[in-house]
């Protein structure tokens, strides 16, 4: 005879998802499965290596976390040094070993976590700079800066993960938050075709959504366009009616 489980030593609701921890963990197995052809081959961005890729991944978990660090110790911080400091550092670590390398990306997504889980809920009110002199941004927006690099960088490496495996609330918020970036002098009125979902380039423009030019694609396929990317290899990606797709800068 079979004993059934006590209901009472299960949750009443099941555990809350962190989109983060799922979508580092999907970026990790990636990472791991690569060999060292992998490693040295193109990614999707012009100009950079896979290595390049992970690269940049691990040291903006470290910048970030040492944000949060300094933010913990309530002094200012910046992530980068400068612009030219950063690309300088891509290159350099990318450089490096392939062990080396995947070590210290683990490491990072270890020590990213650990930052983030201890810091204080009051911290997050507070601001930090990309680079000295650009506008302060909200710790708050930490998390989910960090998001948007893992799951799309994890694209950009070539290696099977493709922006539909994206779950739909990130595509959605991204597509919300970079809608800003279609170019300005044209509206656009972006359709999602496989949701009840429209967004407005232009919300405040003295015209109606019939003299904007209407882009129609999946959520995930409208989000991968608005980050200045080309369709993926046997994906047709956004339409418009007239056959001209304005083209975005690469984010």
């Amino acid at each position: 005879m079979t004993t059934m489980p006590d209901p009472r030593t299960f949750p009443a609701e099941p555990a809350p998802r962190d989109p983060l921890a799922e979508a580092t963990a999907r970026l990790i197995r990636t990472v791991d499965a690569m060999g060292e052809d992998d490693w040295r081959a193109p990614s999707l961005l012009p100009g950079w290596s896979r290595a390049h890729v992970v690269a940049h991944l691990t040291l903006n978990a470290e910048a970030l976390t040492g944000v949060l660090d300094a933010a913990g110790r309530d002094e200012p911080a910046a992530m980068y040094v400068s612009p030219e400091r950063r690309d300088a550092d891509i290159d350099q670590l990318a450089a490096a070993g392939t062990t080396e390398l995947r070590d210290r990306f683990l490491a990072s997504t270890t020590t990213y976590a650990d930052a983030v889980a201890g810091h204080p809920e009051e911290g997050w009110r507070g601001t930090f700079d990309r680079t000295p002199g650009l506008l302060p941004r909200p710790l708050a927006d930490v998390p989910a800066m960090r998001l948007r690099e893992v799951e799309i960088h994890h694209v950009d490496l070539g290696l099977g993960a493709t922006p539909a495996d994206w779950p739909r609330p990130f595509a959605t918020a991204l597509v919300e938050t970079l809608t800003a970036r279609a170019p300005g002098g044209r509206p656009l009125r972006l359709v999602a075709t496989d949701a009840d979902l429209t967004w407005d380039t232009e919300p405040d423009a003295p015209t109606t959504p019939a003299a904007a030019t209407t882009v129609r694609g999946s959520i995930a396929d409208l989000a991968w366009w608005l980050t200045g990317r080309p369709p993926l290899a046997g994906t047709e990606g956004p339409t418009t009616d007239d056959g001209d797709l304005p083209r975005i800068e690469e984010l």
